[in-house]
This record gives C-alpha cells, structure tokens and sequence, in this order.
C-alpha cells in the first residue's frame, strides 16, 4: 500500500514539474522577443525610458493588486526593507536597464552568447550562497547547451568566434546576467509573508520608484516619453504583460518548484526560440547548424532535469 501511495504521489510531482517545464518554455519565448525589441527600437527609445515606461506600465496594471493588499505589503516592505530593495534593484531597475543599455552598443550575436552564460552563473551562485551540490549530470548539461547555443549563434561555424569584437555593450549585458542570476538564487530568502503575486507587485513598486528616480535624474521629460508611447504603444503593451507580468509569474513559480539551477537552464532556450521566430515569422530557412544546435541544447536540458531522476530510479 505504502509502495502504491508512493508511485502515486511520484507521478503526480511528474505531472507538476511537467506544467512547469511548458510554464518556463512560455517565460523564455517572451523573453526571446525582448531582446529582439530592445535592439530593434534602441536608435528611438532611450535605455533608462524603455526600462521606466514598461515598468511603470506593468506598476499600473499591477495597481489593483496593490490598493487591495496595500496595508501587508508596505507593513512587509518596512519589516525587510533592505531585502525587499536588493529584490527590486536586481530584478526590476538593474537587469532590464544593464540590458537595454547594452543592447544600444552590441550586436545581438553577442548578446545571446553572453546570455549563455545566466545558467552557469546561477548554478555557481546557488552552490556558493544556498551550498546546493553540482552534480555530474549539471555540468554536462550546461556545457552541451552552451555548445548547442554556440552552434546556433555561429551558425556551426566555430571559427567566427575570433572575428567577434567586444565592447562596451557586452560589458552590461554581463552585468545584467549577473543581476538576474543573483536575484534568482536570492528569491529562495524573499519573504514568506508574500505570496506570489504580492511579492510581484511589491517588488515593481520599488523598482519603478528607483526608475522614476533615474529617469527625471537623467533629465529625461515626460512629454518626449509620452510621444515615445504614442509611437511604439504595442511594443510596450507587449513588453508591460509577457516578458513582463507573464514571465515573471512563470520564472517564480519554477524556481519556487524545481529550484534556480533546473530553471536557469531553460535560459539556453532563448537562441532556439530566436531561430524559429526567423523561420515564421521572417521566412529564413532551418539548417543543419538549427538541427544541431537545437539536439544539444534539448539534450543538455534532459540531462540537468530528467537524467539525475532516472538513476535514481535503477
């Protein structure tokens, strides 16, 4: 009886991590479409603005939430305002700003090599802060997704890597990798009096406080921004609820479930979604390199996700 429960209760986990994993495909396909418009409108949106007006879009679509908890979030908020502020600066002001701010120097290419780099990041930061062990298994796993990432990017042709230059811009994508791998090994300290959702809310009403602070620092005026709403409104409404609301939503809950090194890895995800949004919405072709690059990435997945529970099981 007692083997019986347990079977049942195994596949039941099976069926949650599941929606999990498909919950964290979803996150990192809006993701994907966020680097792509932090480049396209980098010669007509100022950094510091597009970071201000989609968080300030995403403090307004969040507000309901806020007046209906307002009392246990700011009573929250003052009990660990330290912590609550690193979550905000890390998550909501520092990664999206370092990102857009990179991404007005360097080349996509170069950004996506570089975001190869999160999973690894997190992975280590989770064994030095939270002491969580890197098995074999983990290793192998990131090493093949990045290759897989690698062969994408490159298109399978390895000796581009040396005619890559550097600049500036890569230098803030990094840091805005590290910002992100941080704040997601840090979440396993957020507070527990927060759900979810609150948490959400009041980390975005930090962040976009910090924003507003840069932003009229900077010089920046609200008239010119909102001529930059009136001229790319649906890429904002796009940026304020899928990589925004929806995606943030999905990350948390993966962690929250499979911990920060499994979710890490579905970051290498982010080049594979890139080439299939090519090939449908802009007509490019699918190569050898995508099929390559495409089988060592999912395999590299398995291994970090799926291998360690099947040994288990012989």
């Amino acid at each position: 009886m007692s083997s019986k429960k347990n079977l049942q209760k195994s596949k039941l986990q099976e069926g949650v991590h599941m929606k999990i994993y498909m919950i964290l495909m979803l996150c990192v396909l809006f993701w994907s479409a966020n680097f792509i418009i932090g480049r396209f409108i980098h010669n007509d949106v100022e950094p510091i603005e597009l970071a201000f007006f989609r968080w300030m879009g995403v403090f307004m679509a969040l507000s309901p939430m806020l007046l209906i908890h307002f009392k246990h979030i700011m009573r929250v908020i003052k009990k660990h305002f330290a912590l609550m502020m690193v979550f905000s600066v890390l998550g909501i002001t520092g990664f999206n700003t370092l990102l857009y701010i990179g991404l007005q120097d360097t080349t996509a290419t170069n950004a996506l090599l570089i975001n190869s780099a999160v999973p690894i990041m997190i992975v280590f930061l989770a064994a030095l802060i939270l002491k969580q062990k890197i098995t074999n298994n983990q290793i192998i796993g990131i090493i093949l997704s990045t290759l897989g990432v690698i062969l994408l990017v490159l298109k399978a042709d390895l000796l581009k890597i040396t005619a890559l230059e550097f600049n500036k811009g890569d230098f803030w994508v990094i840091s805005a990798g590290f910002s992100w791998a941080l704040y997601s090994v840090l979440l396993k300290f957020k507070p527990k009096e927060l759900k979810g959702m609150q948490f959400i809310t009041a980390i975005v009403f930090l962040g976009t406080i910090v924003l507003l602070i840069l932003y009229v620092s900077f010089g920046y005026g609200f008239t010119s921004g909102i001529n930059h709403l009136d001229n790319h409104f649906m890429i904002i409404l796009y940026l304020v609820f899928f990589p925004s609301i929806l995606s943030y939503i999905f990350w948390h809950k993966g962690i929250e479930t499979i911990g920060a090194d499994k979710t890490g890895q579905f970051t290498h995800l982010m080049p594979l979604f890139g080439s299939l949004m090519a090939f449908v919405f802009l007509g490019e072709t699918l190569e050898l390199y995508h099929l390559l690059g495409m089988s060592f990435i999912a395999f590299g997945i398995y291994l970090s996700l799926f291998f360690k529970k099947k040994e288990k099981l012989i």
